[in-house]
């Protein structure tokens, strides 16, 4: 059986929900108009790409990737990674790896010119993941506005 690497497709929502309890969130969102909507919306934004590792059937690792406009850099766009996450039993594996290279790839054709993440975490293994994949954190600062104190870890 081999990992499947795709982009999200509208069936996902339960799987990349329960998913993302293995990330930051305690439970599952209510079934609400509100969601679906989100859900529509995220579906039918072309900047927009949720990447998904499938192992038999299961969503086991995910990353989301943003392409932003932009008018700088000879207006060229750049990507925002966020939600990367890895099913605590399938961790080790590669397959979140294997996610951010499908960005990677997905940004690279969209013309940008860098990617970004920001991650929250401090674990040492966290950030050599990050570094192992390519990511750098000297020369930049990051600073973040939390608009919803309630959600601060």
């Amino acid at each position: 059986m081999n990992a499947v690497i795709r982009e999200s497709t509208p069936s996902d929502l339960l799987g990349l929900l329960e998913l993302y309890t293995h990330l930051h969130e305690t439970g599952l969102p209510e079934d609400s108009l509100h969601l679906r909507q989100t859900w529509a919306a995220i579906c039918e934004n072309p900047d927009y790409h949720i990447i998904v590792c499938e192992w038999d059937g299961k969503i086991v690792s995910s990353c989301v990737c943003n392409i932003i406009p932009n008018l700088t850099r000879n207006v060229r766009p750049y990507a925002l990674i966020e939600n990367v996450v890895t099913h605590a039993d399938y961790r080790g594996n590669g397959f979140a790896s294997a996610c951010l290279q499908c960005a990677k790839e997905i940004a690279e054709k969209s013309g940008c010119y860098k990617m970004m993440l920001i991650t929250g975490s401090r674990s040492e293994s966290t950030l050599r993941f990050y570094r192992n994949a390519g990511y750098f954190s000297e020369g930049k600062t990051a600073f973040y506005l939390l608009l919803d104190e309630s959600l601060m870890n």
